[in-house]
């Protein structure tokens, strides 16, 4: 299989062999329960879905009930597809995986969504140095984007310019980070270097290669 679903703790930093202190994400990675089996003959693509987390059955809709009820496992919040996984390693319903798919040293990609910064100016949200030239009259301009298109033409602001607007809530990937330790019995995975999102959100873990 090449990946699971987990939840960010937060982060910490250990030593390494030769004393060198590492930073590092603390990752509740699974169990994971296999929900579904798509296949080429009956949905164009072969993929795996996992489930991730304990869910309320009060907050989940009936067809959720009985997707998860074909699976004989209990309503989760997160789910996702992975569609990158070894031919021999095929999963069925209910089938759980846990952090063994993982080994120690290996790298993984994660993937989440990123904190969300609320609305923002040019200057945080697309590195913008400020009018500036205070001497010159500017007492309150100091932050401002400036001029943002002509007048007679083109008569309008075109699509695309960097100016103020909501910043954050993206998916992020960051590829290539180390796994250092790996607690089974707790299901940690612990990843050098930090993640996107903020602590108790979301996150896959996919194998890079």
């Amino acid at each position: 299989m090449s990946g699971l679903i987990g939840k960010k703790i937060g982060m910490t930093s250990i030593y390494d062999a030769s004393g060198k202190n590492l930073p590092c994400t603390v990752i509740e990675a699974g169990p994971c329960v296999v929900t579904q089996v798509r296949t080429i003959e009956k949905d164009g693509y072969e993929a795996i879905q996992l489930s991730f987390d304990e869910k309320k059955e009060k907050h989940t809709t009936a067809a959720l009930k009985g997707h998860f009820a074909k699976a004989n496992t209990t309503p989760k919040k997160m789910v996702a597809e992975f569609t990158r996984f070894e031919a021999d390693h095929r999963k069925n319903y209910g089938d759980i995986l846990k952090t063994d798919v993982f080994i120690e040293g290996e790298y993984i990609d994660v993937v989440g969504i990123s904190k969300g910064k609320g609305f923002q100016g040019v200057v945080r949200r697309h590195n913008f140095q400020g009018v500036g030239e205070k001497t010159h009259g500017q007492h309150n301009r100091l932050r401002a984007p400036g001029s943002v298109g002509a007048s007679s033409y083109p008569s309008r602001v075109f699509k695309g310019l960097r100016m103020a607007g909501r910043m954050g809530t993206d998916r992020i990937k960051i590829i290539n980070l180390q796994v250092l330790k790996i607690i089974p019995e707790k299901n940690i995975i612990i990843v050098k270097g930090s993640v996107p999102g903020h602590k108790g959100s979301y996150l896959i873990l996919e194998r890079w290669k």
